[in-house]
């Protein structure tokens, strides 16, 4: 059944939602499975008794599901509010175990320093713009190339200086669907680490924001080679609730607690664990781990479909997709495209629109005006084409004839402002 249709909640009843990047509803089975923890397991997981052992024993499960989908052990998860707290974690994990080091070296190492790219998500970008703000890091925002997208790799190693404690890049862009070539990284700042090592210089660990990619493609952390990876649970139709991959936490990667209380998960994020959202977050993970292929092959088949409907509909030389780029891989049900023309700007399109759910981009960005978007900007695309920038993203469940009522949507809201812009 497409969007719309499926007795989910993803959209009033003849709408068409296309943005799963944004939010994701929640599965069926994800909700069954909140709903028989809310009945079943609303013990304390601390307690000794019965039903303390049955949320512990349902908290446990899930553990081992997200630790399933993306290839680590169930010590390596620790479960969070979500990808802005995991994100955060991360940051101030990586500057104080910097500073903890320079004061055993005596104080002669500096400030810390964190390489990211210039179109990391909001969660990522403003802690460190705090951070230096506050003169506690300081932090290099590599440039993604307009050829590739990407943040290339040749360009993240060269902005690693001898202060260096921290590389954070997303494993894909919200917007755009670009996926970054992080295993490739990884493999090079082993190399690096193996020379810093040698030059008493701190180990560069290496964070990957994995929102928008789980449930939509292949993420095993061993391929990957990170350290740390951030997994957000309602962007895969589970419960608005995250997690946090590390690689041996304590131990072999450091992680230190930004919240101090009852000692939960092994004191790094302690207070009384959500025990529905984390047994709904496992199913979620389940699914994930279960159909990840079935799942990205039917949205590229729809994605495919909608961009080629988009250009029958509109003509190649009206449409411009800006989320092509040679030689890059992008996710499987991201398009962000622009119809070309005056007065076209997306936000306009979509308020003439009367069946279409989508987003300009990121969802964060809302309140932001007709200013295109600044990832955009950064990938290269011409300030007049941005402004006219729409991004749709669709879903396990959307069809082809969704797409269609989409597509109608979009002519009769342009045909509409173009009669508007008329003398």
């Amino acid at each position: 059944m497409g969007a719309g249709t499926e007795p989910r909640g993803a959209a009033p009843e003849g709408a068409v939602y296309l943005d799963h990047n944004a939010t994701t509803p929640l599965a069926p089975e994800v909700a069954r499975a909140v709903q028989d923890a809310l009945r079943q397991a609303w013990g304390n997981a601390s307690s000794l008794h019965p039903a303390g052992r049955k949320a512990k024993e349902l908290v446990g499960g899930a553990r081992e599901s997200l630790a399933r989908m993306v290839g680590g052990r169930p010590e390596d998860i620790i479960f969070t509010s979500g990808g802005t707290e995991a994100n955060n974690m991360v940051i101030h994990t990586a500057c104080r175990h910097f500073r903890e080091g320079r004061a055993g070296l005596g104080g002669s190492r500096g400030t810390p320093h964190i390489v990211t790219s210039s179109v990391e998500h909001d969660s990522v970008r403003r802690p460190l713009e705090q951070l230096v703000k506050e003169r506690r890091a300081e932090a290099t925002f590599v440039p993604v190339s307009p050829g590739s997208g990407q943040a290339e790799v040749d360009d993240v190693l060269a902005a690693i200086q001898p202060t260096t404690c921290l590389v954070s890049i997303m494993l894909a862009n919200n917007e755009t669907g670009v996926i970054m070539p992080v295993a490739e990284l990884s493999q090079h700042l082993r190399a690096v680490n193996q020379r810093r090592a040698g030059q008493g210089l701190p180990r560069v660990l290496l964070h990957t924001d994995a929102a928008q990619m789980v449930g939509k493609g292949r993420v095993d952390v061993q391929e990957l080679g990170v350290d740390y990876l951030t997994i957000v649970g309602h962007k895969f139709y589970g419960p608005r609730i995250g997690a946090l991959y590390v690689r041996g936490p304590g131990t072999s990667t450091p992680l230190h607690p930004m919240l101090f209380g009852g000692g939960q998960e092994r004191g790094f994020r302690p207070g009384t664990e959500n025990t529905a959202m984390i047994a709904g977050l496992g199913q979620a993970a389940e699914l994930v781990s279960k159909n990840w292929e079935a799942y990205e092959a039917h949205m590229r088949d729809v994605r495919d479909y909608l961009e080629a409907r988009l250009e029958a509909s509109f003509g190649k030389q009206r449409i411009r997709l800006n989320s092509h780029f040679t030689g890059s891989k992008r996710l499987c049900n991201t398009s962000n495209f622009s119809i070309l023309g005056p007065g076209l700007q997306g936000r306009r399109v979509l308020a003439a629109c009367k069946t279409l759910q989508a987003s300009v981009g990121a969802a964060c960005h809302a309140e932001e005006g007709d200013r295109p978007s600044s990832i955009l900007l950064s990938c290269g695309i011409p300030y007049e084409v941005a402004q006219n920038a729409l991004r749709l993203s669709v879903g396990r469940d959307t069809t082809r004839a969704d797409v269609d009522r989409a597509v109608q949507d979009l002519v009769q809201a342009v045909a509409q402002l173009d009669q508007d812009q008329a003398p």
